[in-house]
């Protein structure tokens, strides 16, 4: 098998934490770096939460970086809300073993994209803002992407606005540079991963797995789940937006997809963060993303759990 190579670029974050255990459980991706953004807690603790899952993971080998504070052209915002004071309440994991090299996020990506022999898979889970200064600072390296495999975005409604889905509306215009950059992206927004949702019997079955990994990821499910337990979402149960990035480039069987122009409005009054998405080829613009949109559920937890069952061996 060929393996892949990939950076992942997070702010962990629950469903980051489980999206960067998918993507280290397979050995047909090879994680280069793992390189953190503010957005789901401050740049301090996603960065912490970082060296602590690969803390648990055993993976002191992958080098991993902080990125930019805060976004392009507009003051932070986080969703402790949602992902605790840690960013990752609920389970128990170690202190990190290890510390973040001495380079930023995109002088990391920089030399990973650089060294690599095969073009290289953009994998950010959180605002976009590290992935704009890398396509901003290196045009020269644009070729060796092999294409930016994003969680962002929604055709339909949002989750933070009624317009917007979170990562794109903490900083917009750094999505619209990644958008506009003609780089092959594959866009997991909210039409698909509101789809991708794990139930309480899901969780029990991640819990059966007897690894220290799989009841980590069974903790942050539970914590995960209150949030999402609220009426107003018409959830049925807690939606794993980032792991559908990793299961994508596993298995994008499990989904359906369509190729779309999507703009990012940066100035509505009511709409800024808004990823337009134009499934009706009303624009006149040519598709600049494929844009998933339906997923078999089953076979993602399916998936999940397979993977997770990986890490018996740990």
């Amino acid at each position: 098998m060929t393996s892949r190579p990939i950076i992942c670029d997070c702010d962990p974050g629950h469903d980051d934490a489980i999206s960067l255990i998918l993507a280290l459980s397979t050995p047909a991706l090879s994680v280069q770096a793992v390189t953190t953004s503010a957005g789901n807690q401050t740049p301090d603790k996603t960065l912490n939460n970082a060296l602590r899952i690969l803390t648990l993971l055993k993976r002191h080998d992958i080098p991993v970086a902080g990125g930019a504070i805060k976004p392009l052209a507009r003051e932070l915002i986080i969703a402790d809300n949602v992902h605790g004071e840690t960013g990752l309440d609920g389970p128990k994991l170690p202190d990190p073993g290890f510390a973040p090299v001495d380079i930023n996020a995109i002088e990391l990506m920089a030399q990973k994209i650089k060294a690599s022999e095969t073009p290289v898979i953009l994998n950010p889970t959180g605002p976009l803002t590290n992935i704009a200064l890398l396509l901003a600072n290196y045009p020269e390296l644009h070729s060796k992407i092999d294409s930016i495999v994003l969680m962002g975005g929604a055709a339909a409604a949002g989750n933070w606005t009624p317009a917007a889905e979170f990562n794109i509306y903490v900083d917009p215009e750094a999505a619209e540079i990644v958008f506009k950059s003609g780089i092959p992206i594959v866009m997991c927004g909210l039409d698909v991963t509101h789809e991708a949702y794990i139930l309480d019997e899901d969780i029990e079955r991640v819990r059966a797995i007897d690894n220290p990994v799989a009841q980590c990821v069974a903790d942050l499910l539970d914590f995960f789940m209150i949030y999402h337990r609220d009426p107003k979402w018409g959830l049925k149960g807690a939606p794993l937006h980032d792991p559908c990035t990793i299961a994508w480039l596993l298995k994008p069987e499990l989904f359906t997809a369509q190729d779309c122009w999507v703009g990012i409005e940066t100035k509505g009054e009511h709409t800024q963060g808004m990823t337009v998405v134009d499934r009706y080829s009303l624009s006149g613009n040519e598709p600049n993303a494929k844009v998933l949109f339906n997923i078999d559920r089953e076979g993602f937890v399916d998936l999940l759990v397979e993977q997770l069952q990986a890490y018996n061996t740990l």
